[in-house]
């Protein structure tokens, strides 16, 4: 019985428990449900005030009524400003217009173009607007023919290269250059920095333009030389290279006096940097070929600053071999630095204007030029100029000629325009895609061939146009080179065409001597390679052994590169033919004058030095002769001498001979003249 009572009471708290947590969880969820009706009413009286209102079911809807009052209040403001604005512009243009006079015509517009007409105007336009202005003289038709001048001129500048520069140059000269000078002067130097390639064109349209007008070419030289100075100050080095690049092609052209490049390069080998050293060698490498005709002596003090830069070490190597190439291209005579090409030397030298301009002098660039402005005889210019046109381009006016004369002209103008379009048509590749395709094939045929007889039957059987032998040469060069290590595979292929064709001969002859002029640019195994298929085609009498006569083995005209070259080269013809048979080829009387520069006997010096060099390489036995002449070299100087002094000292015996016969002579005839004496007093005596 106690346990059942027990029980009961257990059950009997268990569910007052439950009753009161249920009680409780019933109490909160009220309370939560009261706190989300209040916030949905304050929502709803926020949102009722922003323009929202809700239906009977508590769902919001939009209310556009209160926005719209809103947004037409906004519009009405907007209308009151807007009309209070234009009446202001209309008060103040009636204003100025009552101030100034009307300007006649559409022309008008042309005055919102700026000081140098940088609105665009299509020409249709620009021609349209200056045809309906009525007054020539006016400053509109002024702005309007400066706008259409200025894009005239760079349009010209822009197009002109190698080919039409005959054709842009009569074209320029229709344009009023002494107007646009400024604007000239100014899309030269623009467009030659946007492409420093054709500065010696631009050069050349220069040295044309100022043969007629002088003041173009001392405006365009003035306002360069300033350019570099800015640059240099800047160390601003692109526009530095293009002014520097522009400076040496118009020395070139002989617009400027050789004296401005000398200075130019010493001012940049005045305070050494890589950059300036850099500059220098670029700028003395375009004008060097006519400096070394014009200032030999400066071009020679020139290099000997860079030979003092190399010696002292200081730049970096890359600069340093720069110098080196310098040098090479020096040695060859500027070969492929020409100073002007066939084809821009439109002007004779007696044509030429010089002008002599100093980097200490104060230059004024006259940049208004470049800026429109009224001229107030612009008619009588303009006539002036036409005249003046007319007798540089030669117009003459021909209302005289009979109608059959012109007939016949037109004829053969139409006959010689249809052979200008037939030229016209053929079309030539600028893209030089058929040389790559050439190169292609030549390398892959070189590469896939199992021995040289095979390559040299399909290398055969490609069809090359003259000319393009050189291309198989510098492939079979290059493919020789990029080889690990020498493979005989190449020599014997290249002695086969030195043997099939004199063509090739010649064109591997020329491959030596560029290879030689470049050798410091080659890495040690691309310089072994190259000297041991040189050797094996001398060695096989390929190629003829004069091609040696390029190399000068002293100590001033050699580099580390090129000592190796020789070394490798010497090395391998004594393995090919042997000592002996080397020495008596080297010895041969009729070669001896191709040999002078490998054994120098100019100075001892230079005979040591060679002599030196093959005897640290294993080849002393070839310098033999080289020996002996330099053990008698004191006694052929004493052999030189003694005849000079035989010579002396027989006139001097002469004049000892002669001088005493004189005193014979003179003895005689005064014994004579005392003989008829005595004879003629014995006479008076006998008488």
């Amino acid at each position: 019985m106690e346990m059942k009572g027990e029980e009961r009471r257990r059950s009997r708290r268990s569910r007052s428990r439950s009753r009161s947590r249920s009680r409780s969880e019933s109490e909160e969820e009220e309370r939560r449900r009261r706190q989300r009706r209040h916030s949905s009413r304050d929502r709803r009286h926020v949102e009722r005030n922003n323009g929202y209102e809700y239906d009977d079911y508590g769902d919001r809807k939009r209310s556009h009524r209160r926005r719209d009052a809103r947004d037409e209040r906004d519009e009405k403001e907007e209308l009151i400003r807007k009309s209070k604005e234009e009446k202001r512009g209309r008060e103040m243009e009636e204003n100025a217009e009552a101030k100034r006079p009307a300007a006649s015509g559409e022309a008008t517009a042309a005055t919102s173009l700026g000081r140098t007409g940088g609105v665009y105007i299509p020409p249709f336009k620009l021609a349209r607007m200056m045809r309906e202005v009525e007054d020539k003289s006016s400053i509109e038709y002024q702005r309007l023919t400066w706008d259409a001048l200025r894009k005239s001129i760079n349009g010209l500048v822009n197009k002109v290269n190698a080919s039409n520069i005959k054709n842009i140059i009569p074209e320029l000269f229709g344009e009023n250059l002494i107007r646009g000078r400024g604007l000239f002067c100014r899309s030269c130097m623009k467009s030659q920095m946007a492409s420093p390639g054709f500065t010696d064109v631009f050069a050349a349209l220069v040295a044309v333009v100022n043969t007629k007008f002088p003041e173009i070419g001392d405006l365009l030289l003035r306002r360069i030389i300033l350019q570099f100075k800015r640059a240099w100050k800047r160390n601003d080095k692109p526009q530095l290279l293009a002014a520097v690049k522009f400076i040496a092609h118009l020395v070139n052209q002989q617009v400027a006096y050789e004296l401005i490049a000398l200075e130019l390069v010493t001012l940049m080998l005045e305070k050494l940097s890589d950059d300036s050293v850099e500059v220098a060698v670029g700028f003395v490498t375009e004008c060097g070929s006519i400096l070394q005709d014009l200032t030999p002596r400066g071009v020679h003090g020139i290099f000997e600053r860079f030979r003092g830069i190399l010696h002292e070490g200081q730049i970096d190597k890359r600069v340093q071999y720069l110098i080196e190439g310098l040098f090479a291209i020096r040695k060859a005579k500027f070969q492929g630095y020409p100073a002007v090409r066939p084809e821009l030397d439109l002007v004779e030298p007696e044509d030429q204007l010089t002008h002599e301009i100093s980097l200490d002098d104060e230059i004024n660039p006259e940049t208004s030029l470049d800026i429109f402005k009224p001229d107030p005889n612009f008619l009588e210019n303009e006539k002036h100029y036409e005249d003046l046109k007319k007798s540089i381009l030669g117009e003459e006016s021909d209302d005289d000629e009979g109608s059959d004369a012109e007939s016949d002209e037109d004829d053969e103008e139409d006959e010689f325009d249809e052979e200008e379009e037939e030229e016209r048509m053929k079309i030539s590749d600028q893209t030089e895609t058929n040389l790559v395709n050439l190169r292609r094939t030549i390398y892959l045929t070189i590469m896939s061939s199992v021995d040289f007889e095979e390559a040299g039957h399909k290398l055969l059987k490609i069809k090359l146009e003259p000319g393009q032998e050189m291309e198989l040469c510098i492939m079979l060069l290059e493919c020789c080179s990029q080889e690990r290590t020498y493979l005989r595979y190449y020599g014997l292929l290249g002695q086969r065409f030195c043997m099939l064709n004199k063509v090739y001969q010649e064109n591997f002859e020329k491959c030596f001597v560029q290879q030689y002029s470049m050798i410091h640019r080659l890495e040690t195994n691309k310089l072994r390679n190259v000297a041991k298929f040189f050797a094996h085609l001398l060695g096989t009498d390929a190629l003829p052994w004069h091609a040696l006569a390029y190399i000068r083995l002293t100590e001033e005209d050699t580099t580390s590169s090129s000592r190796i070259f020789i070394k490798i080269l010497f090395q391998e013809l004594s393995e090919q033919l042997g000592i002996r048979l080397l020495n008596e080829r080297l010895n041969d009387p009729s070669m001896q004058d191709s040999f002078e520069s490998i054994f120098p006997k100019d100075n001892p010096r230079n005979t040591r030095f060679s002599i030196n060099f093959f005897t640290s390489i294993g080849l002393g036995g070839i310098t033999e002769n080289l020996r002996e002449y330099l053990k008698n070299m004191p006694r052929l100087i004493m052999q030189q001498q003694k005849p000079a002094e035989d010579e002396s000292g027989g006139s001097s015996d002469s004049g000892s001979e002669s001088s005493s016969s004189d005193s014979d002579s003179e003895s005689e005839s005064e014994s004579s003249d005392s003989d008829s004496d005595r004879r003629r007093k014995k006479s008076r005596r006998r008488d």
